[in-house]
C-alpha cells in the first residue's frame, strides 16, 4: 500500500481525497492497475479537469524513480500501517497516509510523552523568559517537544529542546526540498542531524499559505498536550488550539504575566 500512497500523493491527490477512496483501495488490495481502472471509472462520475490531470500523472509516474529520489535525499516515507508511525497521529480524523521523514527515525520510538509548543511569530520578551523558566523543569521528564519551525515561538521551543538535550520534532508545512522562513533553516538542519523533521507533503511541494493550517493539525495530533505562549486573534497558534481541542488534547496557556 505504501507504494500506492506514494503514487497518489505524487500525482497530486490530497490526504482528504485518498481518505475518501481508502475503502475502495483496500478492496483492490493496493493493486496499481486496478486502482488506475477505478480512477477511470471515477472520472465518469466526476469529469473534473483537475482529476483528469491527476490521473494522467498517476499513470505516468514510476515508483522506482520516486523511491530512488527519496533515498538520494535521505527522506524516508513512513506509511500509516508502519510500526514506527506515531500512534497518537492515527487518532486524529484525517491522519496522513504517508509521513515524509528526514533525520533519526528512532525519535518516534522515544516519543512516549509529547508536548507541542506554539505561539506568536512576533512574540514579546515574555515568551523566551517563560520558556527558559519552564524548560528547567520540563527537561526532568522524557518529553519530546513538537513545533512547526516557524519564526518566533516555534524556533525558541526547538532551540530550548536542543539546549536541554531533549528530543524534538519539526513539522513542516511544505515539502522537504523547500524551507520557510530562511531564518530557521540552520535550526532545521540541527534538528535533522539529531532528531527529526516530518511533512505530509512530497518533497517537491511548494510553500503555500493554506498548507500551514493543515500542518498545524499534525502538530497537535502528534502531541498529548499543547502549550500556547502568546497568540494574536485569528493566528496560527489559535488554529492549533482549536484543532487540539477537536482532537481531545490537553491545552495549556501561559498566564498574562507569570513573574508578577
Amino acid at each position: 500500500m505504501k507504494q500506492l500512497f506514494l503514487l497518489l500523493l505524487y500525482a497530486g491527490f490530497t490526504t482528504q481525497q485518498i481518505q475518501k477512496m481508502y475503502p475502495i483501495l483496500l478492496t483492490l488490495k493496493g493493486n496499481i492497475d486496478d486502482v488506475s481502472n477505478y480512477l477511470n471509472e471515477m472520472l465518469k462520475i466526476t469529469p473534473s479537469q483537475t482529476i483528469v490531470q491527476k490521473i494522467r500523472r498517476f499513470r505516468s509516474l514510476k515508483i522506482d524513480t520516486i523511491e530512488s529520489d527519496l533515498k538520494r535525499h535521505c527522506i524516508t516515507p513512513l506509511a500509516i500501517h508502519d510500526p514506527l508511525y506515531p500512534s497518537q497521529l492515527k487518532e486524529i480524523h484525517d491522519p496522513p497516509f504517508v509521513l515524509f521523514c528526514k533525520g533519526n527515525l528512532q525519535t518516534f520510538k522515544a516519543m512516549k510523552h509529547t508536548l507541542a509548543i506554539v505561539g506568536a511569530r512576533r512574540c514579546t520578551d515574555y515568551t523566551p523568559q517563560a520558556l527558559s523558566y519552564l524548560f528547567k523543569d520540563l527537561r526532568e521528564y522524557p518529553l519530546t517537544i513538537i513545533s512547526g519551525l516557524a519564526y518566533g515561538t516555534d524556533a525558541l521551543a526547538h532551540q530550548f529542546a536542543l539546549d536541554y538535550h531533549m528530543h524534538t520534532v519539526g513539522v513542516l508545512g511544505f515539502g522537504h526540498h523547500r524551507h520557510y522562513p530562511a531564518s530557521t533553516f540552520q535550526l532545521r538542519q540541527k534538528i535533522e542531524n539529531q532528531y527529526l523533521t516530518i511533512s505530509e507533503y512530497p518533497p517537491h511541494i511548494p510553500i503555500a499559505k493554506f498548507r500551514f493550517p493543515e500542518r498545524n493539525r499534525l502538530i497537535s495530533g502528534l502531541s498529548q498536550g499543547v502549550l500556547i505562549t502568546e497568540a494574536q486573534a485569528r493566528s496560527g497558534a489559535l488554529i492549533t488550539l482549536d484543532q487540539a481541542l477537536e482532537q481531545n488534547r490537553n491545552v495549556y496557556v501561559l498566564p498574562g504575566d507569570m513573574f508578577n
